[in-house]
């Protein structure tokens, strides 16, 4: 997989603390940062997901029950 620069300015105060925290635990802050992007990403759909399932209609416990029975 290939690598692209990603420029981006945050605040000195979070930039100090990044740098704290992966010194303290001897992370490299891109991997971090990679990571740290890729959780957020994957919460975001997840979110989505939710949303849509809302919107889904529900059935109730017995008519699931028996339409598993019934493919038995």
């Amino acid at each position: 997989m290939g690598s692209k620069q990603l420029a981006t300015k945050i605040d000195e105060t979070i930039k100090d603390a990044l740098d704290f925290f992966c010194e303290e635990r001897g992370l490299k802050i891109n991997r971090f940062l990679e990571d740290a992007t890729l959780y957020k990403i994957e919460e975001y759909e997840d979110i989505s997901s939710i949303r849509k399932l809302k919107k889904e209609k529900s059935r109730d416990f017995n008519s699931v029950l028996k339409e598993l029975k019934d493919k038995l």
